[in-house]
This record gives C-alpha cells, sequence and structure tokens, in this order.
C-alpha cells in the first residue's frame, strides 16, 4: 500500500489555481515541498474549499464505464456479452485477453489493480478529516459539510475496492497509519463502512443539485446502490467460490440488506417527488442535456481545458479520420431490445427477421448504430462492401478500428460533434441517474418479496421509456425482468459486468461461450443476416474471479496482510 508522509503531500486544489479542473485529464496531485503549504491550507477556508474539490478527481477514474489500469471507455462493458472490443492487441485488446483467459488475472498480474491507487486516496481523506477537525478554524456546520463530502469520496472509493476484492483493509483515522501492517476485514464490515460513510454523507449533506459535487440524493443513491451489492451477495455468494473465512455475507442477512437498499432508493423518491429528480421523457437526450433531472451526480465537460475522448474511442469511421473504434455492441445486446410495443424480438418471427431494424422501442436507436441507421448526414453502411466501415471478421487484423459484429454505439456519442478528434469531447459523464435508483429500488423490493411493488416500479420506468406494462407474480420471473432493464437501460455505462458478478451469474454467462455479430448480406432490394463470431477463442470466467487476489507486492510489504484464499 503506498503511505504518504503528511498532508502537505496532497494539495490538489491548487490545480484550480492555474486553471485545470480535478476532471481533466492531467496529474492534479500535487506534491508542495514544505511545512509552511500544509499550514496555510487549515488558515484559509478558500484552499480548503480546492482541497475539497480535488478530492473528486476519484470520480475520473471510473467515469465512461472504465477501470483502473486498463484505462479504456466502456472496458468493463467489454468483459461482458453486451459490448466486443474489436483489438486483439496488448493495449487496445487486452481486454479481450482478459475476457478469454481468466489465468491473466492472479496475484503477480492482477487484470485490474486499484489497490494501490484507492489506498492513496484513502490515505489523503484520512489526513484531511483529521486536519478538519485538528487545525482547521471552520465552523461546526462547514466542517460537517466538508466532512460528509469526504466521506462520500471515500466510501465511493471502498465501494470500489470491495467490487474488486470483497475482504480488504479498512482504515479511517491517521493513527492506524502509525504500523504499516494492518489485516483485512470480513466483506460484511467492509460494505457496512462503505454504508456508514453514504449514511453519513446523506445526512449532511444538501439537496440542492450539483454539478460534480456530492448532495443528499447522490449520497442516499450511492447508498442504495452499495446496499443492493451486499444484498445481491449475501443471496448469491453461500461461499461456493471461495473458502476465504473473510468473504462472503451470511445469506441471513439479505432480507435486511434489501430492505436497507429500499429505503434509500425511497429517499431519493422522495427527493423526486419534490421536483429534484424525474425519469427524463427523451432518453436520447439524457446523456447531452445538461440540464436533465435525470442526473443524480453528474460530471461535467468544458472546452477549450476540459475534455475528454468518448467519441474519438467509439464514434464510426467515416466521423473522422483517426477515430479509434475500440468497442462495438454485440448481437446478444441488440437483440434484448423489444419491439415498440413491447413484444420480445425474435429471429424466428418473420416479420422481425425481415426487418430486424424498424419498429424497435426507443432506447435501441438511442444506443445502437446498425446498417442502414441515418448518423450524421449520412447512411450507415456495414455490409462487407464498404470498405471504411463494413464488418471485418474478427482476428483478421490485429486492431480493424472498425465494426466485428455488424454494429456501432450510438449512446453517449455527440451528434453535434463533427470535430472530436482535434477538439475533444465534452458531453457529462452521468455516474448516478434516477433510472438506476428505480432499478435498484425494483431488485430490492424483489428481494424483499414485494414483488407486486417491483413490478409497478419497473412499470414506471418503462411508461417513460415508451413500453407497456410487464408483469410476473413469481421471484425469479420479476429477476429476469429486472435484469432485461438493467441491460437495456444501463448498456454502456459501466453496469453489466459488477451485475453478473454480484448475482453470481458470469461464470455462466461469460465462460465457455462466445458472443456474435450480425453480418447483413445484401439479397436484391433487401437483406438477408447472417450470425458470425465476434471472438475467436472460448470466453474465460473462473469462480475464482469473483474475488480478485491483492496484488502481490501490497501482499509482501503487509506483513499482516494475507492473500485472499484461492489465489
Amino acid at each position: 500500500m503506498k503511505k504518504t508522509k503528511k498532508i502537505s503531500r496532497f494539495l490538489a486544489g491548487l490545480a484550480f489555481i492555474v486553471g485545470i479542473s480535478p476532471f481533466q485529464s492531467c496529474d492534479i496531485d500535487v506534491i508542495p515541498q514544505d511545512r509552511y503549504v500544509e499550514e496555510l491550507i487549515w488558515s484559509d477556508p478558500s484552499t480548503i474549499e480546492m482541497y475539497v474539490n480535488g478530492l473528486y478527481a476519484e470520480f475520473k477514474t471510473f467515469e465512461f464505464g472504465r477501470i483502473s489500469n486498463l484505462g479504456y471507455d466502456n472496458a468493463t462493458d467489454a468483459l461482458t456479452d453486451i459490448m466486443k472490443y474489436n483489438s486483439t492487441t496488448a493495449g487496445n485488446g487486452t481486454v479481450n485477453i482478459l475476457a478469454s483467459n481468466a489465468n491473466q488475472f492472479g496475484p503477480g498480474s492482477v487484470g485490474i489493480n486499484y489497490w494501490g491507487n484507492g489506498y492513496t486516496r484513502i490515505r489523503r481523506i484520512n489526513e484531511f478529516l483529521d486536519g478538519l477537525y485538528t487545525k482547521s478554524s471552520l465552523s461546526d456546520g462547514d466542517r460537517l459539510k466538508y466532512e460528509a463530502e469526504a466521506r462520500f469520496v471515500r466510501g465511493y472509493t471502498y465501494f470500489w475496492l470491495l467490487r474488486l476484492h470483497g475482504s480488504v483493509i479498512l482504515l479511517d483515522n491517521l493513527s492506524q497509519y502509525a504500523t504499516k501492517d494492518h489485516a483485512r476485514s470480513s466483506e460484511e464490515d467492509g460494505w457496512n463502512f462503505v454504508a456508514a460513510d453514504f449514511a453519513f454523507a446523506a445526512e449532511h449533506l444538501n439537496k440542492t443539485n450539483l454539478s460534480g459535487r456530492a448532495t443528499k440524493g447522490a449520497a442516499y443513491s450511492m447508498l442504495a446502490r452499495a446496499w443492493i451489492y451486499a444484498a445481491s451477495i449475501a443471496e448469491n455468494d453461500r461461499k461456493q467460490f471461495n473458502s476465504d473465512p473473510l468473504t462472503g455475507i451470511p445469506q441471513e442477512k439479505a432480507l435486511g440488506y434489501y430492505t436497507n437498499a429500499m429505503n434509500a432508493a425511497n429517499e431519493v423518491v422522495k427527493l423526486a417527488n419534490e421536483g429534484l429528480y424525474e425519469l427524463d421523457a427523451n432518453f436520447a437526450s439524457i446523456f447531452h442535456n445538461k440540464n436533465t433531472k435525470e442526473a443524480i451526480f453528474r460530471v461535467d465537460f468544458s472546452a477549450p481545458l476540459v475534455r475528454h475522448q468518448y467519441d474519438l474511442g467509439f464514434a464510426p469511421p467515416r466521423d473522422a479520420a483517426g477515430t479509434l473504434v475500440y468497442g462495438v455492441p454485440t448481437a446478444e445486446l441488440v437483440d434484448e431490445f423489444e419491439m415498440k410495443d413491447g413484444t420480445k424480438f425474435s429471429w424466428g418471427n418473420p416479420t422481425h427477421q425481415a426487418n430486424p431494424y424498424a419498429n424497435r422501442e426507443p432506447r435501441f436507436y438511442a444506443t445502437i448504430l446498425f446498417n442502414g441507421a441515418k448518423w450524421k448526414n449520412r447512411t450507415i453502411n456495414t455490409t462487407e462492401a464498404d470498405a471504411v466501415e463494413g464488418i471485418v471478421q474478427y482476428g483478421l487484423s490485429g486492431d480493424p478500428k472498425r465494426t466485428v459484429t455488424g454494429y456501432y454505439t450510438r449512446k453517449l456519442l455527440d451528434s453535434t460533434n463533427t470535430n472530436f478528434v482535434v477538439n475533444g469531447s465534452t458531453q457529462s459523464w452521468i455516474e448516478l441517474r434516477y433510472a438506476e435508483v428505480l432499478l435498484i429500488l425494483a431488485e430490492a423490493q424483489a428481494g424483499a418479496n414485494q414483488l407486486g411493488d417491483a413490478v409497478g416500479t419497473l412499470n414506471t420506468l418503462r411508461g417513460k421509456r415508451g413500453l407497456p406494462n410487464v408483469f410476473s407474480n413469481t421471484k425469479a420471473g420479476v429477476m429476469e425482468l429486472i435484469e432485461h432493464e438493467r441491460i437495456v437501460e444501463l448498456a454502456f455505462e459501466g453496469h453489466r459486468f459488477w451485475d453478473l458478478r454480484r448475482w453470481r451469474k458470469a461464470h455462466t454467462v461469460l465462460n465457455g461461450v462466445q458472443f456474435t455479430g450480425h453480418k447483413v448480406v445484401p439479397a436484391g432490394n433487401s437483406f438477408s443476416y447472417e450470425v458470425v463470431s465476434a471472438d475467436n477463442t472460448n470466453r474465460s470466467f473462473t469462480g475464482a474471479l469473483y474475488y480478485l487476489p491483492i496484488p502481490e507486492a501490497e501482499d509482501l510489504r503487509n506483513n499482516a496482510l494475507d492473500q485472499i484464499k484461492g489465489w
């Protein structure tokens, strides 16, 4: 674990002095060289404010579905059945290497490594919390507000560590840093710790919705997300995959955790009823409208200094020379979208098969670019005849920079941005949406066997998306409806991989299979559609991957830390 010596090693607020946002792609962890700077922080309220702003840089680590150390947008979705990365080479194609070989994960080469960076952030937050009460002259009210914000970020950081490892080291005060040796906590204690941070934040933050800053609604939303993870693990893990005594949660805790998730989500619903949040009737506009009330916690960008490169990574090749086309939607995702009348799409239905992209639900057209789609004053052509945007077989080129499934992403792209190679992109990243809160609420209600309420919550969301009501009166049936809605509603927002892991379904959905695309073949005045593999080897996910290993170097330097069993 990386150790810092004193609080003067973190003054991210200095970034603002030179006009750099904490969400810009740069190193904001400035290292002052003397104690005078540390004393200056606590004597000036404006520098304290800058310091807190800097803490929010942690949200950049995971924006646009990115994962620490892979460093690519949508990387986690590309580990699943809804997105396929096109490259076979290390770097652009590392996610494919990981997806096809579970042996790529290990203590010496963990595949996904957030441990060191996460604990560096936690150390700095704990230093800030200590200084807040021992060195600052702020009022009690200001201290509580800043503590709430800092604990919101700490809760988020620990949330990710728990997602990855289950059992981690819990540190919440500077006295614990007197020794370098710390043991892991139980997974149950970890989720309770995270929940306590978010609950404190929810109690002490204001309701006002602010871009890039924690609010009461954001804290309750994260609290609901944390509890639904804990509940899922308690219900589904049952010590089937790991013998480590510190991983897993007793199954009897599930109902209480579902209830906690339900309560937290309902607090957000109350705020929505007060007018703070609401589902957006125009699904496509959610990700481009900075005034949408569906966004609960949002990271904004602004040219020229604060930009990102999502369009560069996922726009179709004809949008601009130099597009990278990291990943594309799979046929599995495309087939998940319903018809506009709410019936399930089926290739076995002659009407659907004859024109598979007609009369689909609104979210389909806002999420997928397909053969014949209108996009930036042209018609997308994914047939093999198009040498620029047409489908190419996966593996024939190390980095083809075009689709291997017959589809391109539409969601999150900016349809008005025609010069993103030079100017970058500025659409917001929405970390928390009101739609996700309703999906959490429905799942918590189902977990608590309130099936009618769960279906009602789902239908609230579906109605806003222009779809008819659904119905099920069994828990398995309701959970199937929830999984479907999470796939199509949250596609490319970084949820699918973690959903499959917390439901303990990844070892069946992501193992021993190859995901597919659709090759469109002209046939006279119409087209036929061939299913083609988008993989050249089977996917690989073993039960051990539900708890990723602690990096070997961290284990070696901490005498009290033992590796998670199975690794």
